[in-house]
């Protein structure tokens, strides 16, 4: 019988895979500091004994006297961890698997492949639900896709699933702090716990969920990007069952994002009690939803899975991966090496454990028509390829290029200029950054670190503009190779403005020599000019 050391064994997600790993004949060694905990679990347990060891502790002393075939890391967290207890594994010859979550502590276990293959050591880090899951998913979700524009996962556990110490200080660790992100075909920073997002989570049959997400900071931000076609943006977002919850730590991020705390992880022992309190409140249902976007036969296409878990059953999904890398283990299905978990297991692999939990998945696609496609339709076609391209927005995507900014000299042209956020007089590098989500753009223009934002749609054949309150709607006539922005009408918080004092613009677009070009003036009646920008860009593959 094959012995397996499940360190943090008694804990919310240990205790799951130490009566796992017993169901499947593994003699389970439960471990853990608080010792009394260890045996009470274990005497639950076939094959089990409770044992006491600390992981920043003497772990090559147990190692030695029980000598097990495979330590199990479960205990956490991993943000500030470092590798003593994978080392020691490796220099006693025994396998090693975690349940890791922490980008860097993942990202950086290939480090020790070459002292693993040497010791004939199979050690991998990383297996949950992230990246060992979503790995598997977004593998099958693209599996025909030829390039993938776009990743974004979220989880929304239970409010009766139970969260030790470790998971708190995991989550608390990055809250406030800058998380980096691959979106807009660059790395840029974004803040921990920030990007909300209302998600829902959809299983024909079942009762909808409706969510409020934030930003977290796990490996698939580095692991999703590097090593899935494309190189798509990635951006993971995980909350708890009530919104309240999710409100109240977004509240205390920006505690840390001001620079008033260093860290929310000293509190998280705090916090516990306060979760504690509404532990028997909500439902029992977990969710994930992970969606793919990227071409397919020459068509962009949608694609997202939703796994709904109900009667608590969502706590059990973190530990899967470990319970089937053990089983293949054991099998000789694994070579020796330090990976992480991301590809080394499928969607299949992962059904055959889903059958025995109150867990229902599905995956919906749709395919997709650019904004500008559907406003000028067949008449899009005859624009110059450059300009197409730049026009072609699904999923994410960005492109770079060069810009001459002129402003006007007035107090208040310059105010407006101010409002808007236009960049300065001069010359600029310029970077352009595409986002797509429900058939909407947002263009976020860099012109040499000064940022102004926009979102586009579709109304009623025309295409809108939206700077904050205000809206621009136009016609779009084509002009040589391109096209010209011409505005019909102009609205403040939805109420329409007279046209006749709505800004003066006719933004034009056109190819030279194959490269994508602009011109946008904007000038206020009766007072002149505002801003006027013009130049280059090319889209960065």
């Amino acid at each position: 019988m094959r012995k397996i050391l499940v360190l943090g064994g008694y804990g919310g997600f240990g205790a799951r895979l130490s009566r796992r790993l017993a169901g499947d004949g593994f003699e389970v060694l439960v471990t853990g500091r608080n010792l009394e905990a260890a045996k009470a679990l274990a005497s639950r347990l076939p094959n089990a004994i409770g044992l006491q060891a600390d992981r920043n502790g003497d772990i090559a002393a147990i190692l030695d006297n029980h000598k097990p075939f495979l330590l199990i890391d479960a205990a956490g967290p991993f943000q500030h961890s470092d590798d003593r207890v994978v080392r020691a594994c490796i220099k006693a010859g025994i396998h090693y698997i975690d349940l890791a979550d922490a980008r860097d502590f993942v990202g950086s276990i290939g480090s020790l492949d070459e002292q693993a293959k040497a010791a004939s050591v199979t050690v991998i880090s990383g297996a949950s639900s992230v990246p060992a899951l979503s790995t598997a998913v977004v593998a099958e979700l693209s599996k025909d896709m030829q390039a993938v524009r776009s990743i974004e996962i979220s989880i929304s556990a239970s409010n009766r699933a139970t969260a030790g110490a470790s998971v708190a200080s995991a989550i608390l660790s990055y809250v406030g702090k800058p998380v980096r992100l691959w979106r807009g075909r660059r790395w840029q920073n974004a803040t921990g716990w920030h990007m909300l997002k209302r998600e829902n989570y959809v299983v024909a049959g079942h009762r909808p969920l409706r969510r409020l997400v934030a930003l977290a900071d796990v490996p698939d931000h580095d692991l999703l990007v590097e090593g899935i076609a494309g190189r798509p943006s990635v951006v993971f977002r995980a909350g708890p069952e009530f919104t309240f919850q999710t409100l109240a730590l977004w509240l205390l991020s920006w505690l840390v994002a001001w620079g008033w705390l260093a860290s929310l992880g000293n509190i998280s022992r705090s916090l516990l009690p306060l979760q504690g309190l509404t532990a028997r409140f909500g439902t029992a249902r977990s969710a994930v939803t992970i969606e793919a976007k990227g071409i397919a036969q020459g068509i962009m296409r949608a694609r997202r899975w939703t796994l709904i878990a109900e009667n608590g059953d969502g706590a059990e999904i973190p530990t899967l991966p470990a319970q089937l890398l053990a089983r293949a283990l054991r099998d000789g299905r694994l070579l020796p090496g330090a990976r992480h978990a991301g590809g080394l297991l499928s969607l299949e692999d992962f059904r055959t454990l889903f059958r025995d939990l109150a867990i229902s998945e599905e995956t919906t696609e749709t395919s997709y028509k650019p904004l500008y496609l559907r406003i000028m339709g067949p008449a899009f076609a005859h624009l110059a390829k450059s300009v197409r391209a730049m026009h072609e927005v699904f999923g994410d995507g960005g492109a770079k290029g060069e810009a001459i900014v002129t402003r006007g000299h007035s107090p208040v042209t310059r105010l407006v200029a101010r409002v808007f956020g236009f960049p300065a007089a001069g010359k600029h590098a310029l970077h352009v950054s595409f986002k797509e989500r429900d058939g909407i753009e947002q263009w976020t223009r860099d012109f040499s670190g000064q940022r102004f934002r926009s979102h586009l749609s579709d109304e009623n054949g025309h295409l809108v503009e939206r700077f904050g309150p205000f809206r621009f709607s136009f016609d779009l006539p084509m002009r040589d190779n391109g096209f010209c922005m011409e505005i019909r009408r102009w609205s403040f918080l939805r109420l329409p403005l007279p046209l006749f004092l709505a800004p003066q613009s006719v933004a034009h677009e056109w190819a030279e020599d194959g490269r994508f070009q602009f011109d946008v003036p904007i000038a206020l009646p009766f007072i002149g000019l505002v801003v006027h920008y013009r130049g280059w860009l090319e889209p960065i593959d």
